[in-house]
């Protein structure tokens, strides 16, 4: 399985004016994850997205552009290479919370215990996190993403991109 760094906007036809950079992070493995399909369904919407396999990898999308709203995934490693199997999402939302303007949040969070579970969505909630979710596998679950971040789109932006003029 090979995922990519970021959407490839060449391939999906003309893009509308105006852009809102997604930030999807992704410690899966299954053959066709989730994290594919997204961009090509988003894309027409005006919406690009960022996909890093790494704690690394994301953070340097972090760098390169303004993120407006982040989806991380807590099992994501800190390197893509294998290299380093410390599981680094938290990294990632500790990033996204000290940034000038900090994105809004959505956690796929990882089947642990119970006791792990509730200690992960304490941080993850404290860290400001919007919403947290189970990993989407099936299509009704991929849905359920979308629909918290339309709910997304809605609260923090009003359904407008972030710097697009009003009309």
């Amino acid at each position: 399985m090979m995922v990519q760094q970021t959407q490839p906007g060449d391939d999906l036809g003309p893009a509308p004016t105006g852009r809102l950079n997604l930030l999807l992070s992704y410690a899966g493995w299954q053959d066709t994850p989730w994290v594919d399909r997204l961009p090509m369904i988003l894309y027409p919407m005006g919406i690009k997205s960022h996909i890093a396999a790494s704690a690394t990898a994301a953070q340097r999308v972090i760098q390169a552009n303004p993120i407006h709203i982040a989806v991380v995934d807590l099992a994501l490693p800190l390197d893509a290479d294998g290299s380093q199997v410390e599981e680094a999402g938290t990294r990632i939302l500790n990033l996204l919370a000290r940034l000038a303007s900090p994105p809004p949040t959505i956690v796929i969070k990882r089947k642990k215990t119970a006791r792990e579970d509730t200690r992960e969505m304490s941080a993850a909630l404290r860290s400001g996190a919007f919403a947290i979710v189970d990993r989407p596998h099936a299509q009704p679950e991929i849905e359920s993403l979308l629909e918290v971040l339309r709910k997304c789109m809605n609260r923090h932006y009003q359904n407008r991109w972030p710097g697009a003029s009003s009309q």
